[in-house]
C-alpha cells in the first residue's frame, strides 16, 4: 500500500492542545530546548506554544519542573457522551499496565472504567494485532517504508519532513484500527472513547469521539473517590488483544509482528525519543539508510508518554525499567491463558476490514534567512566572530546561528542568549556603579554646600561685626605711635597692636571673601596663558616638576582673571607643600562646548580621609601653628562658586590602593556673564 499526499478526514487540523500557564512560567528555556519542532515562542521573556507548528508531543509537559505546561483535557465531553449516548465504549491502550501498577489486576481497571457508565470496554492491544500483519507486509517491499503508528512523528514529517510523506507506510495506528473494529462489532451508532498514555492522540483522527489520558481518568478515579477494593471486576469486552499487548515498547510492534531479531537488525531500525528519531529521519532523507525500514517513537516507547502520571521525585524517563517489566508481566500471564483459536478467528474476521490511510504534506519548513540578516543579529549579540559561537544550548537551541534564524522568524528573543546576558548585566551593574559613585559624590558636595552656606552666613555676619571696633583700633593705635616720641618705651607696644590689628584685618577680609561678598571682574581670559601664568607665579622648589597638560579645544572663557589666578596658585602652592622633598603637579585642562575643567594633581602624601569633610571650613588647617590661617581653601571655594562652578578633592593616602596624592578639580561654565 502506497501513502497518498491527499488530506484525510482522520486528522483533525491545527487543535490546540498544549497551553502555558504565564504565571508558572520562570523562562528556563527547556521547554524550547526539548521541543522538537521548535513550536515554542518566546514573547517578552513568556513561552507560548504555537499551534500551528505543535506536533503535540508532550515533551514540553513532562520536562516543565513548574508544571506551566498543561494539556487539554476532555473529561467533562467524556461524562457528557456518557449521560447522552446508551453506547459509550472505552478503548484502552495496551501500556494501562505501566500505569496503573497500583491496581490489583486488568479485571478491577476494567470494573472502575465500567463503573463511570462506559458500556463496553475494550483492548487496543487487539488492533496492535491487526496492524501489524500489514506492517510485516511493508518488511517484504522494495520501497523503504517509515512506521505511521506514533501520530506526533506523523505530524512532524508532514510539516518538517513533507518529503517523506510518501515514504510513511499507509496503515492507520492500533487506536483506529479498534476504532474500526469496534464500530464493526458493536454499531456505527457507539460512541468511542480512546484511553491512553498520548497527547496527540487528541489530534489524531476523528473516527474516536473522546480522548482521555491516564492523569485524566485518575483524575476522575480521584474526583469519584473510587474503592478499587469495593469494584466489581470485570474483563475486557471482546475481541480480546493477544501480542500486541508489548506494543507499547520501543521494539513492541516489531515484537508483534514476530519479526526474528536476527531480520530485524538488517533491515528494520528503531529510533526512539525528540534527537534519535530527528537524526534517523535525517539520514534516511539523504540516503545514508538504503534498503531500511524505519520504527519511530517520539518518545521512547509510549510508556512514557506525556498522558502517563509522572512519578514523583524521578525524571520524565522515571522509572521506564519498571514500566516495561509490568508491560512484560502482563503479556506473558494474557499470553498464557489466552484462546488463541479464538483470536485467531477475530483477526481473520476483521482483516478484512480496510485499514489503510492518506497523509497530507503540509510543509512548515521556513526558508533560511539571508547571511547578513543572520550576521546582524549574531552581532547584536556579541557575536563577531566563530570563536564567539559558544553553541551551549542554554537559549534551547543546537547553535548560536539557529538562534539568530529563529529570532528573526519571530519565536526568539536576543536576552535568552545567557552569554549575552550576562555580559549586558555585568555591564548595567558597571553603569549602576559609576551612577552610585556620581550620586554619592554630589550628595557628598551638597553636604559640603550646606555646611559651607551657614559657614559663609556666619563668617559675613562676624566680618561686619568686627570691621567697626577693627577700624576703631586701628586708626587710634596709628594715631597714638604717629605722636609718641621716637624713644618712647611705649612705641614699641603701640606698633605690636597696630601689627596685630592688621592682621585681625586680613583675616576679616578673608572672611568676607569666603562668604563670597567680593565682586568680579568677567572677562574673556585665555585658560591656557591663566594656567602658564599661575605656574610661573609660584616659586618650585628643585626636585619638583610641574606639567601642564594642555587639551582644550577653545581656550577662551569668560572669568575674573584675578581671582581665578589666586585660586591656581593657591592650590599649587599647596600641591608644592605636600611633597616635602621631590615630585610631580600635572595641571591639566579639558573643556566641552558647556564647561571647562582644571585638575591640579600631585603625587604627594595625599589628605587623611578624616581631614576631607573639613578642608573648606574656615579656620581648619592641617600646616603647623603659624604657618596657615585655614582660609586659602575656603576663598578658593567661594571664588569658584562666584564663578557658578564646583570644586571637589579626591586623595589617596594607601600606596597598596594605587599611586598617592591629591587632585583638585575645578570645573566652571564657558560663558559665563556678569
Amino acid at each position: 500500500m502506497n501513502a497518498g499526499l491527499t488530506s484525510s478526514s482522520n486528522q483533525e487540523t491545527d487543535k490546540k492542545l498544549v497551553f502555558t500557564i504565564k504565571e508558572r512560567c520562570r523562562v528556563c528555556y527547556t521547554c524550547v530546548r526539548e521541543c522538537p519542532a521548535k513550536a515554542i515562542r518566546i514573547t517578552g521573556g513568556q513561552a507560548e506554544v504555537i499551534t500551528s507548528r505543535c506536533i503535540a508531543c508532550g515533551n514540553c509537559i513532562k520536562v516543565c519542573s513548574q508544571d506551566a505546561k498543561i494539556f487539554y483535557k476532555e473529561i467533562e465531553h467524556v461524562k457528557y457522551l456518557i449521560s447522552a449516548y446508551p453506547k459509550v465504549i472505552a478503548l484502552v491502550a495496551p501500556s494501562f499496565p505501566a500505569e496503573f501498577y497500583d491496581i490489583e489486576d486488568h479485571k478491577t481497571l476494567v470494573g472502575i472504567i465500567k463503573s463511570f457508565g462506559f458500556s463496553h470496554v475494550t483492548e487496543v492491544s487487539f488492533g496492535a494485532d491487526l496492524i501489524a500483519r500489514y506492517y510485516k507486509e511493508q518488511l517484504t517491499l522494495d520501497m523503504p517504508a517509515i512506521s505511521s503508528d506514533c501520530p506526533a512523528i506523523v505530524a512532524y514529517i508532514e510539516r518538517y519532513e513533507p518529503e517523506l510523506t510518501k515514504k510513511l507506510a499507509a496503515v492507520v495506528s492500533p487506536m483506529v484500527a479498534m476504532a474500526r473494529v469496534v464500530r464493526k462489532k458493536y454499531g456505527n451508532d457507539s460512541k468511542l472513547v480512546f484511553i491512553g498514555p498520548c497527547l496527540a492522540k487528541k489530534a489524531e483522527s476523528t473516527e474516536v469521539d473522546a480522548v482521555l489520558t491516564f492523569r485524566e481518568l485518575r483524575e476522575m478515579m480521584e474526583n469519584a473517590r473510587i474503592n478499587p477494593s469495593k469494584i466489581v471486576k470485570a474483563e475486557f469486552d471482546p475481541p480480546m488483544g493477544g501480542r500486541g499487548a508489548i506494543f507499547p515498547l520501543s521494539h513492541g510492534l516489531l515484537n508483534t509482528m514476530e519479526v526474528n531479531e536476527d531480520i530485524l537488525s538488517e533491515n528494520v531500525l528503531v529510533a526512539g525519543g525528540k534527537a534519535n528519531f530527528q537524526d534517523a529521519l535525517r539520514e534516511f532523507s539523504q540516503g545514508n539508510l538504503e534498503g531500511h525500514h524505519l520504527h519511530l517513537l517520539c518518545c521512547e516507547g509510549c510508556i512514557l508518554g506525556p498522558g502517563m502520571t509522572p512519578y514523583p521525585n524521578t525524571s520524565p524517563t522515571g522509572m521506564r525499567f519498571a514500566k516495561k517489566a509490568r508491560i512484560i508481566d502482563y503479556a506473558n500471564r494474557k499470553m498464557a491463558v489466552l484462546d488463541k483459536e479464538e483470536w485467531l478467528a477475530y483477526l481473520e474476521e476483521y482483516s478484512k476490514l480496510d485499514f489503510s490511510r492518506t497523509f497530507e504534506s503540509r510543509d512548515m519548513t521556513s526558508v533560511r534567512p539571508p547571511n547578513e540578516q543572520i550576521k546582524d543579529i549574531l552581532y547584536k549579540m556579541g557575536k563577531y566572530s566563530q570563536q564567539d559561537h559558544l553553541n551551549c544550548g542554554a537559549c534551547g537551541y543546537d547553535s548560536c546561528e539557529e538562534h539568530a534564524i529563529a529570532i528573526i522568524n519571530g519565536l526568539a528573543e536576543t536576552e535568552m542568549c545567557l552569554p549575552y546576558s550576562i555580559e549586558k548585566l555585568h555591564k548595567y551593574i558597571r553603569e549602576l556603579n559609576i551612577s552610585k559613585e556620581k550620586l554619592a559624590n554630589v550628595q557628598e558636595a551638597l553636604r559640603h554646600s550646606e555646611k559651607l552656606a551657614g559657614m559663609g552666613q556666619l563668617s559675613a555676619g562676624i566680618a561686619h561685626e568686627l570691621n567697626n571696633p577693627l577700624g576703631v583700633i586701628t586708626m587710634y593705635s596709628n594715631i597714638l605711635k604717629e605722636e609718641l616720641p621716637v624713644d618712647s618705651p611705649m612705641l614699641q607696644d603701640i606698633a605690636l597692636i597696630v601689627e596685630q590689628a592688621d592682621r585681625c584685618r586680613k583675616i576679616v577680609g578673608g572672611l568676607l571673601n569666603f562668604a563670597r561678598k567680593n565682586q568680579l571682574n568677567i572677562t574673556e581670559t585665555d585658560v591656557v596663558k591663566l594656567a602658564r601664568h599661575s605656574i610661573d607665579s609660584v616659586i618650585i622648589p628643585e626636585g619638583i616638576n610641574v606639567r601642564l597638560n594642555s587639551k582644550v579645544t577653545d581656550p577662551k572663557v569668560n572669568l575674573d582673571y584675578d581671582q581665578m589666578t589666586q585660586v591656581l596658585t593657591n592650590l599649587l602652592k599647596n600641591a608644592v607643600e605636600a611633597m616635602p622633598e621631590k615630585g610631580e603637579i600635572v595641571f591639566g585642562l579639558t573643556d566641552t562646548n558647556d564647561q571647562l575643567t582644571m585638575n591640579i594633581t600631585d603625587n604627594g602624601t595625599g589628605i587623611q580621609p578624616e581631614n576631607m569633610d573639613k578642608l573648606f571650613t574656615p579656620f581648619f588647617t592641617t600646616k603647623g601653628i603659624g604657618k596657615g590661617t585655614g582660609l586659602g581653601l575656603p576663598i578658593i571655594y567661594g571664588i569658584v562658586k562666584m564663578h557658578k562652578g564646583d570644586v571637589t578633592v579626591k586623595s589617596n593616602i594607601d600606596p597598596a590602593s594605587g599611586p598617592t596624592g591629591t587632585t583638585f578639580t575645578i570645573t566652571i561654565p564657558r560663558n559665563r556673564l556678569v
